[in-house]
């Protein structure tokens, strides 16, 4: 509200207390934010850049230098309609935009310092200009109201402060209400329930022991609740038809937290009793929906490792999968297309511009198919670039099977996964300081993989592909056989790479087998049956708090062990996923 001095301000000296008076209102939104100031009076418009010949102004604009005032725009009057009518309909300050809610309550000069109560005449908004035909209108309706002002001049209002305030105490009070059980309501259902009302007309018999007793109406439960302590502590004993009201006050009411069984039976143990109650604060917390959508698993997930039987010979399966994206090189290669045999881990990698569907067709055709020959079967994940209508009639044309991978399950695919984890490290060691000739070095990474010995294997891939020792740069002369025959060199090759395969796969399948033990060892393995409900793990999240598995259940509808598909039982949409992302849905009987 505006000072009877203020009032005799000249027109840009009003416009000026107007922009500072709002930005003090507003402080706490607009310090550390780039602020731009439309205005009609032009006059003001370089008040921030150099002086206006007005003390005031001149002041005004000081006190303006904390906030970040990019520049002061002039709006033509008619266009400046909202800030127009604002000032001319002033809003009364029984508005809720002046509650302690929004921030920007501003003490005015003769307000009471009591909190809670404000003057009976209440006045505008600050700032606002008010005409001699408004302030006629406002001077005849404080005449009208005189006579019950002053009626009421010893009485108070309560502020919206205090009302909310009051509102608060009153939910608290609701709140701690409701998370006490009555005591009243606990006689009758003890009343109700037989097994509570035959220890009660036992214990009045007196013919049981100690560890109860009826008191004021109600059954309690003696126990001694430490070791070598003697004193016995009265428990509530709970009815069965109260156990699941107290449990969602100790476990699902937003003062318990959703914590699990321990912390609540810690809880209750000292207050209330019931047959079993430890095994009913399990399944009541299993069967908590909220919980199993939310709760992150410390246990190993569940399924056991299924190894992939190696081939018999070369070629015969082969794994494929994308690397990057990387840095753009000179030559616009951003991927890198990896395949592996699964037999002699042989690798062919190819750096490609990008990953289309029509780029891996080509590396796949050029860079393998064309110097290995094609391979019996194609393993790769679900990726848009390797399932699609180009790579269906590419194996169909050339004649080799293409298998797909669980989707979110790498390991199905994990041969080429680890190739992947492997050869990153080495081209980032070798490239330039730009991180962008990756490229020039993806070949001779590639070549020492192949010539390097394979702890799997005890092979290197090269000498299980062609059946000798690769010659080195820091190689001598190698030592050489003679022949009687052509052929005979022919039929020695054969016996070798026969006696070497042989001795590659059972040193494979001994490694699997000692990876299936480690693998295995203390992890759970459920089988699921069509029509069981789950909850699926949801990939990909951006927030933490979104929950870990699906909002809604799912049906198996399919079930092939490790792999199961689910439908959703809202959307009717079907997922094939793998034990590893099933978690089962407890449900309360």
């Amino acid at each position: 509200m505006t000072s009877s001095s203020q009032r005799r301000y000249d027109p840009i000296e009003l416009e000026a207390l107007a922009i500072w008076m709002c930005f003090q209102r507003m402080r706490p939104y607009l310090l550390g934010r780039s602020i731009i100031i439309y205005t009609d009076h032009c006059s003001l418009c370089n008040m921030m850049t150099s002086s206006v010949k007005n003390r005031r102004v001149d002041r005004i604009s000081i006190l303006l230098q904390e906030f970040n005032i990019e520049k002061i725009n002039h709006i033509k009057g008619q266009n400046n309609c909202l800030a127009d009518y604002l000032s001319r309909h002033p809003i009364p300050r029984e508005e809720e935009i002046f509650d302690e809610d929004y921030g920007i309550v501003k003490r005015i000069k003769g307000e009471p310092t009591v909190r809670g109560c404000v003057p009976d005449e209440i006045p505008p908004l600050v700032g606002a200009i008010v005409t001699r035909s408004k302030t006629k209108q406002l001077q005849s309706e404080r005449n009208q109201n005189s006579t019950t002002t002053l009626t009421n001049r010893n009485k108070t209002t309560v502020s919206p402060i205090d009302e909310e305030a009051d509102q608060m105490k009153e939910d608290s009070s609701q709140m701690i209400a409701n998370n006490s059980l009555d005591i009243e309501q606990l006689k009758i259902e003890q009343g109700k329930d037989s097994t509570i009302h035959q220890k009660i007309a036992e214990v009045l018999k007196g013919s049981v022991n100690s560890s109860y007793e009826f008191k004021n109406g109600l059954l309690y439960r003696l126990m001694i609740m430490r070791e070598g302590c003697t004193t016995k502590k009265k428990l509530i004993y709970l009815p069965s038809s109260m156990i699941n009201d107290l449990l969602q006050v100790y476990h699902g009411d937003p003062l318990s937290g959703h914590f699990g069984v321990q912390r609540t039976y810690l809880k209750i143990k000292n207050k209330y009793w019931w047959p079993n109650m430890k095994q009913s604060i399990i399944q009541y917390i299993q069967s908590c929906l909220l919980c199993q959508q939310y709760n992150i698993s410390r246990t190993k997930k569940p399924g056991r490792l299924q190894p992939i039987p190696p081939p018999e010979g070369p070629f015969q399966l082969i794994g494929i999968d994308y690397c990057g994206p990387f840095k753009p090189t000179p030559r616009g290669n951003q991927y890198v297309l990896c395949l592996t045999d699964y037999f002699t881990r042989w690798v062919v990698a190819v750096a490609v511009p990008d990953c289309s569907a029509k780029t891996t067709a080509e590396a796949l055709f050029n860079a393998f198919i064309c110097k290995y020959g094609v391979p019996a079967v194609i393993r790769s994940d679900q990726g848009t670039h390797f399932h699609n209508q180009l790579m269906n009639a590419m194996s169909k044309l050339i004649g080799y099977d293409h298998t797909y991978s669980t989707t979110y399950h790498p390991q199905s695919n994990g041969m080429i996964e680890r190739f992947n984890a492997t050869f990153v490290p080495q081209i980032a060691k070798l490239q330039d300081k730009e991180h962008n000739n990756w490229d020039e070095f993806l070949s001779p990474v590639v070549f020492a993989y192949n010539t390097g010995t394979h702890s799997t294997t005890q092979y290197s891939p090269f000498q299980l592909l062609y059946g000798r020792e690769p010659r080195l740069p820091t190689d001598g002369r190698l030592s050489s056989f003679t022949f009687r025959k052509p052929s005979d060199y022919y039929e020695q090759l054969k016996k070798s790479m026969k006696l070497i395969h042989g001795y590659a796969r059972d040193n494979i399948i001994q490694k699997q087998q000692q990876y299936k033990v480690q693998y295995d060892k203390l992890r759970p393995d459920p089988h699921y049956a069509i029509n069981d409900r789950v909850l699926i793990r949801r990939h990909g999240l951006q927030n933490k708090l979104e929950p870990k598995f699906s909002i809604t259940p799912q049906n198996i509808i399919c079930a092939q062990h490790p792999v199961y598909v689910v439908r959703d039982e809202t959307t009717h949409v079907e997922t094939q996923v793998h034990i590893n992302d099933i978690r089962p849905i407890y449900i309360q009987n």
